[in-house]
């Protein structure tokens, strides 16, 4: 008991001593930041403004895209000032925003995920009833049912990790205050936390994951039976976007969160981390804009509107 003391705030160790590397990553990463901002304020705007763009599909892209951008803002700052000048203190209060608002953010992107596949099933396999299936009630539904779900679900495991005793360090070996690192700080017992959190995330995670996946057996399923070779190539570009995303998503991040959290190396947690909190949200703005036909089409007429009034 002599060792437990009162912590007022952490310090993020993030990427440690990099010989020199720290201002090369810094450009990096930041250079990634910006894009992923850009990219999905692009398609927000754009999904906003057209009127062809006013169908479930791109009103769930422009929610993924929304979250995205929060997403992100949430890990990158912090992480770019361990870049910077080193070491990043961050208060208590702020690890335990940080952590509950990261982990919100990643079980609505679960269930926003799983939502957007929902869509291109009926789309694909119930193309006469989809209208009427997928209407502006059951989108609304769809979307703010991801949004309630993922910031309830966190509540408990923030609840139970913060009144864990902590030991007289307060560094955290990350780039952010993610569940292994703080864990690993705590005096007391963590295997409570660590089954609880385990069984929390493994039934919101792999039950969108399932239905993610029965959705795109189903859309195979169906597009194999469509007679004509351009009819099939239709159909698949319209979910081959979204299905990367998934793949990139979810590898990412079970490979982390599958290891138990007494055995993660913290650099490969790092590593992992830095996948699917930085790097693949630059890449979802990114396939569904370039792989897109209608939104590129939007990008170009918004871009001439610009071009047009800049020059009268």
């Amino acid at each position: 008991m002599g060792n437990l003391t009162v912590i007022k705030e952490f310090l993020l160790l993030g990427f440690g001593n990099l010989h020199g590397l720290q201002f090369f990553l810094f450009g990096i990463f930041l250079g990634i930041y910006v894009v992923t901002l850009l990219g999905n304020i692009l398609i927000l705007t754009v999904t906003s403004s057209d009127q062809s763009l006013q169908t479930p599909m791109y009103f769930f892209l422009s929610n993924f895209s929304f979250l995205e951008i929060w997403y992100t803002t949430s890990i990158a700052p912090k992480m770019l000032n361990t870049l910077l000048s080193g070491p990043e203190a961050i208060t208590f209060a702020g690890c335990v925003a940080q952590f509950y608002f990261f982990g919100s953010m990643a079980v609505v992107e679960c269930f926003l995920l799983a939502a957007m596949s929902y869509d291109r099933y009926l789309a694909i396999c119930s193309p006469l009833q989809y209208p009427s299936l997928m209407n502006l009630h059951t989108c609304v539904l769809l979307a703010g049912g991801s949004w309630l779900g993922g910031f309830l679900t966190p509540v408990v495991t923030v609840a139970m990790t913060f009144q864990l005793k902590f030991c007289a360090s307060n560094e955290i070996d990350h780039f952010f205050c993610d569940l292994a690192p703080v864990l690993k700080l705590v005096c007391s017992d963590p295997e409570v936390v660590e089954k609880t959190t385990f069984l929390m995330a493994s039934f919101i995670t792999i039950l969108p994951f399932l239905l993610t996946v029965a959705s795109y057996i189903n859309i195979v399923v169906a597009v194999l039976r469509i007679p004509s070779a351009a009819g099939k190539q239709r159909a698949f570009s319209t979910c081959s976007s979204h299905l990367i995303v998934v793949t990139l998503y979810y590898g990412t991040l079970g490979t982390v969160y599958a290891i138990p959290t007494a055995t993660q190396a913290a650099a490969l947690n790092k590593t992992f981390s830095l996948l699917y909190t930085v790097v693949t949200p630059m890449v979802n703005p990114i396939l569904y804009s370039l792989r897109n036909k209608d939104v590129k089409k939007a990008v170009r007429k918004r871009l001439s509107q610009w071009k047009y009034s800049m020059e009268n």
